[in-house]
Formats: C-alpha cells, structure tokens, sequence
C-alpha cells in the first residue's frame, strides 16, 4: 500500500498539469476562434494563431517552471480575445490587428525591463481595471440570452449541463457544455456535419501592419487588460501558495512569445490566472517543491493539444455562430463576476467603475478608437474630477 500512494504521489504533478491544461484549452478556445474572426482572421488564418498560442505557450511555461523551479503555467489571453470580439472589426484588417497583438507583447516586454511602466499599470485603480475587464466581457455573457431566443432547442441543453455540473463538478463544467454543445448541433442540425471538414493546421504569415488607429484601440487596451486581469493575477495565485518568482523573466518571456507570434495570429501569451491554481495548490503535490513538474506537465500537454487547432476552428465554423458565442459566454461569466466584484466593492471608485464599465461594454467607435481605451479613459477623467479629498478630523 505505501509503494502504490508513493508512486502516486510520484505522477500527482504530471497528472495535476495534464488536467490543467486540457481544462484551459477547452474552456475557452471558442473565446480565441471567435476573437481572431472578429479581428477579419479567416478560419485557416484563426486554426494558425490557435496552434502557435497552444505551442508557444506551452513551451514558456515549461521553460519557466524548469527555470524557476516553481509551478509557471502560461496561457493565453481569455479578456483579451474577449476585447477583439467587444471591439468589433479592426481598423486597417487583420493585418493591422497583428500589428497590434505584437505592440502589445512588446509593451509586455518593456515593463519586464523598465520597471516604471509595469508600475504605472500597477497605478491603474483596482476598480478601474476590474471595470474594464467587465465592459469586455459583458456583451459576450449575454450570448447565452440570445442564443435562447434564436437556436433554443440547441442552446438549452447546453445550458441544463452547465448548471448540473456547476452543482456536482464545477471544475468540469465548461468542458462539458462543450461537449453538449458538439452533441446538440449534431442533433439540431444534422446538415451542418457537411461543413466539417477539419484538417491539420497550416502556419498562416503575414507581416504585421502598423496602423495607429488598431495600436491605440486595440494594442493598449490588450495590453492593460492582460497585465491587469492575466500578468498581474497570475502573480497573485503563485504568491498566494508561496511562490514568489522574479517578475522580469516571466514578462520578457510572455511578451517575447507574443511578438514572435503575432504574425501567425498570437494575440497574447501571458501567465495563467485561473488555472494557475490547479498546478500551484497542494492538489499539485504536498511538497511545494515538487509542484514545478505540474506547471512543466501543463506546458507539454498544450504543445500536444495544439496541432487539434485545426479541429476546433473546423468545428466552430461549421457550428452556427450564436451557439459558439453562448459556450463562451457560459465559460466567461465566472471572470464577469469576479470582475463585477472587484469593481463595485470600492465605493470611492465606484460611480467612475460604472463609467468605465458602461463606456467600454457600449461598443462605440470615436476617431477608429474603439470602447475598451475610451472606458478606461473615461473613467480615469471622471475620477480625477469627482474625487474630493476627505475631510480630516481638523475639518
């Protein structure tokens, strides 16, 4: 009995990685598809990005956990596919999108060597960044509702799972509506296995285009919202379990991952935040030194998922278009809540949060600058004015 719990306790990390990492790729790859489409990506073009994301992500956290001898799981970007599909189309194309995914990952870069700016994304009010994050991702929550009324005999099915599962396996509840998913198209539209037609995917390039309309609507907003909601988040869960890796590293890396990248579609590499915790708790391995194999495990298992990209972008295309945009919403209404949460909790900030929530989830477009870097500002200024400073007790 001791030689079997210690053996397996032995595969515990690898187990814990595996597991990890197919949750993060099933939860929300259809989030990734539906945020490089949004962006004018073609589905050749979108298979492209979610293979390079799934190999390059997955070799920076097996290089990082090796490296740092802690439990470094990468991911991609979730709110920031959410802010392409928010944002609508991209001024300048796809192209100029790529230009903005590699500004991004080059901001990401900069604040890795120069402290000040990764400082001054620090300064961003909580409850400013939380809003905008919830602007972002509220109108793809409500896709669930609009499915309802437009495929009902599909979406509600897939809606039963998600509830039954959030009650008795919560962890597994948004790769089960996706099974439910594939299983109520295939039953509600028998004639749409037609145009399932996947193939291997193929590395799609173009040169990026750097288009100052798509750097500042795009690029910056990607940019705040990932180190706010991804980088930044990720470095709380490892600290959290004791872990308190040189942020330097970790920066120049995911950013590095994204600018290299962003020609075949990479929108964004950064630290995992949720699934962060499933390879640096204690379910990863009682010792806290052992658990760098869980995050190295998670990292190899997405460079084996990744050629599947071309699966998954078949399937969401030959699946109808609101029926996606519902599994996304399904899987993203835990991070609106969270960011709900981090948003209203401060009354100080919370008329300038509701500002900031309400201008980015609007979808307006001023100047080819769309509504995520038009909240953020607007609740910036409207903060700034408001704000009173408290009377003491001199007063």
């Amino acid at each position: 009995m001791n030689e079997l719990r210690v053996d397996g306790t032995r595969s515990q990390p690898v187990t814990a990685g595996v597991i990890a990492a197919i949750v993060g790729f099933s939860s929300s790859f259809t989030i990734v598809l539906a945020g490089l489409a949004a962006a004018g990506a073609t589905e050749a073009e979108a298979a492209s990005g979610l293979l390079v994301l799934s190999v390059f992500m997955g070799l920076v956290g097996m290089w990082l956990s090796w490296h740092t001898r802690m439990p470094i799981s990468a991911a991609w970007s979730t709110p920031g596919a959410a802010l392409l599909v928010s944002a609508g189309g991209v001024h300048g194309g796809y192209e100029a999108a790529l230009g903005a995914f590699a500004l991004a990952g080059l901001l990401t870069i900069i604040a890795g060597l120069w402290r000040p700016l990764a400082a001054w994304i620090a300064m961003i009010p909580g409850p400013l960044a939380s809003a905008l994050l919830a602007g972002v991702l509220l109108p793809v929550c409500l896709s669930p509702a609009k499915s309802m009324v437009a495929e009902p005999w599909i979406t509600l099915p897939i809606i039963v799972t998600f509830v039954v599962f959030l009650r008795f396996a919560r962890r597994w509840a948004v790769p089960a509506i996706l099974v439910a998913a594939i299983v109520s198209v295939a039953i509600g539209q028998p004639d749409s296995g037609s145009g399932f037609h996947p193939t291997l995917p193929r590395l799609v390039f173009h040169a990026p285009v750097w288009d100052s309309k798509a750097l500042i609507s795009i690029g910056v907003p990607l940019f705040i919202v990932t180190m706010a909601s991804q980088n930044i988040a990720g470095i709380a869960v490892l600290r959290s379990f004791g872990f308190h890796p040189p942020l330097r590293p970790l920066l120049v890396a995911t950013g590095g991952a994204t600018a290299a990248g962003a020609p075949f579609g990479v929108h964004g590499v950064n630290l995992a935040a949720i699934t962060a915790a499933l390879v640096a708790g204690p379910d990863a391995h009682p010792e806290p030194d052992r658990r760098w194999i869980a995050g190295a495990a998670s990292g190899a298992t997405y460079v084996v998922i990744g050629p599947l990209a071309g699966v998954a972008a078949a399937l969401v295309a030959a699946a109808p278009a609101v029926v996606i945009s519902a599994v996304a919403g399904l899987a993203l209404l835990g991070a609106l809540g969270g960011a709900l949460t981090g948003a209203t909790s401060d009354l100080d900030y919370r008329d300038a949060a509701i500002v900031t929530l309400v201008v980015s989830a609007s979808g307006i477009s001023a100047w080819g600058v769309s509504a995520p870097f038009w909240g953020l500002a607007s609740g910036l200024v409207f903060q700034a004015v408001v704000t009173r400073r408290r009377p003491g007790p001199a007063d």
